[in-house]
């Protein structure tokens, strides 16, 4: 397997300044790696992205998480292993993805509120940009077929 096109952000170089912003921002929001990582995941596994999950289950597996809970990402609503705060960033993490299944409001109130009950407003906007940016990458992977196991600088 082989992606359509070389990743169009090494073909106009000028994105990735754009995008080391958003990822300076992350880091700066406090969310801690393995959440931006699980959010992450999820919303590739959602958007099909072959490369991002690829990429991110191997970044948690280096983080120290455990094979149950990488594993059960996409099943996290019957799984035991995460916590109250990672529920509600996965809950909003896919609402905000899959913003053309909802026949209502795209993002609930209740998923939302949840979400801001454990989150302070820093995090809570460290959750939207990660949720925002992975679905971006994913787009641009999805749309070129970029394999899993490829990588790109």
């Amino acid at each position: 397997m082989s992606a359509r096109m070389t990743n169009p952000a090494t073909i106009l170089p000028q994105s990735l300044k754009g995008v080391g912003s958003l990822l300076g921002a992350l880091e700066d929001s406090g969310l801690p790696l393995v959440l931006r990582e699980l959010i992450s995941l999820r919303v590739s596994q959602i958007n099909g992205c072959a490369a991002c999950v690829y990429g991110h289950v191997d970044t948690l597996r280096k983080e120290g998480e455990s094979e149950d809970r990488v594993n059960t990402v996409v099943v996290w609503r019957e799984s035991p292993f995460f916590t109250d705060s990672e529920r509600a960033a996965l809950n909003l993490a896919e609402a905000a993805t899959r913003l053309a299944d909802s026949r209502a409001t795209a993002v609930p109130d209740e998923i939302w509120d949840d979400a801001a009950d454990h989150f302070d407003e820093k995090a809570l906007a460290g959750v939207v940009l990660q949720i925002a940016l992975i679905n971006f990458f994913n787009r641009i992977n999805v749309t070129i077929q970029e394999p899993a196991g490829t990588t790109w600088s």
